[in-house]
Parts: C-alpha cells; structure tokens; sequence
C-alpha cells in the first residue's frame, strides 16, 4: 500500500495500518507512545458510542462507531504483539474456539445446549479463582457491575427471594446513611444505599443503567427546556421561581 492509495476494505489493511502508526521511527508521534492503560478508556468509550448509535437507530453512525471499536480492538492487539504477547490472528482464534465450545448443539452434535452461563461457570472453573464472582469487570460501570456481582451471588442461592426484601433494605441504608458521621462514613453508607436500589431494581426486573440513562435524559431535556423558558440567567433565580419553571417544563414535554 502506497502512502497515497487508499487501503483496500479488509481488517488486513487496518492492521497494517495500525503498524505503520505504531513504528518506532516513522510512526505518528501520539500512537506510538500509547499503551494499554491509556488506550483503554478511549475502547469503553466507544463501546458506548455503539450502543449509543444502536439506541438512536443511526445505522450510518452505528457503521461508523463499529468501525471506531474495530479499531480499538486492533490497537491493543498491536500492543500485546509489540511485546510478544499474541497477535490479532490468536484473539480471533481464542473467540472462534471459545465459540464453538459455547454452542456444543450446534457444532458438536449435542443434542441441548447446556445454556451460556453453564458453559461460561464451567470455564471459569478451570482458572485459580473458583468464586462465583469471579472474573466480573471492574472496569464495568458501577451500576451494572453490582447487578452483575448480585445476580452471580443469586445463582447459588445468596438472594432476597422477593422484591420486598432489597425493598427494606433500602429504608434501611437511607437510615444509616442520615446518621453518618464523617465522609469516609457517608460515602460509604451512601455506596450501600446505591447497591441496594440496584438490587431492588434487579428484583423488580429493570435494568438500572438504563434506568438511570432515561432519567438523565429526562433531566437534560427539561433543563433544556427550563433554560428555554427563563427570562433571566438561572443562577439570579431563587428556588422557587427555579421550581415554578421547571414543573412548567415538564408539563410543556408530557405528551397530550
């Protein structure tokens, strides 16, 4: 590929690509210099954008965004090669074999799968850390990682076995939260308070990070909306005019 001819649509280009960026000598001066650690927020960061592109239904930007975490993907093989680690050929083999032993009923003449999360506790049980926690992200956003630590707790029997159990436990956490003293306390306390809605959430059967993002969408449309609708600046408003606009903000966005 000449430094002018436009790559051909393959991921053998975007490899060669990514090593051209990456040479020592005549590589781009930020891209050879970046490591796992520093690359690693800008790969969460686009699997956002993803299902970001997937929730607004933009297939051009979702074609977009796929290319964006493709790219992510490729970078930090190109790391772990550098270092003699693996390459993007044994990512691709490790997920194509871990596929075919996920589904035995369609590649190994079973007759049932045994269903993902066996296959996956079964897997797990061949590392050192034999929880039944093991291996949850802690790179996850804090909401889903407590509902994924709790609904791997549920599956071995360490679970409220109704909805009104996480329930008193929040009235509970809020109690202990109001009697803390000191920050440390507080934030502590409040952390409890947040896993609790989570488990009570989960109870109820609502995901909470999507909760929580229409919530916060809500919020920033009506803000909008209140900002839209004030004669003055915000900050020269006292909190009842502030609360006056935003009911009638709210009633401006209600449907009918």
């Amino acid at each position: 590929m000449s430094p002018t001819e436009p790559p051909p649509p393959s991921l053998d280009a975007l490899v060669e690509i990514m090593r051209r960026l990456r040479d020592p000598e005549r590589g781009c001066e930020w891209d050879k210099v970046q490591t796992f650690e520093t690359i690693a927020p800008y790969t969460i960061e686009e699997a956002y954008e993803v299902a970001d592109a997937i929730r607004r239904d933009d297939m051009a930007d979702l074609q977009d965004e796929l290319g964006d975490l493709q790219l992510q993907v490729v970078y930090h093989a190109r790391i772990a090669e550098e270092r003699g680690a693996f390459t993007l050929a044994d990512v691709l083999a490790s997920i194509a074999a871990k596929m075919v032993r996920r589904h035995p009923h369609i590649f190994a003449g079973a007759e049932a799968s045994p269903g993902w999360e066996a296959l996956k506790a079964e897997e797990r049980g061949r590392h050192e850390d034999r929880s039944a926690l093991a291996h949850v992200a802690l790179a996850l956003p804090a909401l889903k990682r407590a509902e994924k630590l709790q609904r791997r707790a549920a599956r071995v029997g360490f679970d409220w076995p109704d909805a009104a159990g996480p329930r008193s436990k929040i009235d509970e956490e809020l109690a202990e939260l109001e009697a803390a003293s000191g920050d440390a306390e507080r934030e502590a306390e409040l952390g409890d308070l947040l896993f609790s809605v989570v488990n009570y959430a989960r109870h109820l059967g609502i995901d909470p990070e999507a909760a929580l993002r229409e919530a916060s969408g809500r919020f920033e449309q009506r803000f909008r909306k209140v900002e839209e609708m004030a004669s003055r600046p915000l900050k020269d408003m006292n909190i009842l005019e502030l609360e006056a606009l935003w009911q009638e903000a709210k009633r401006a966005l209600t449907p009918g």
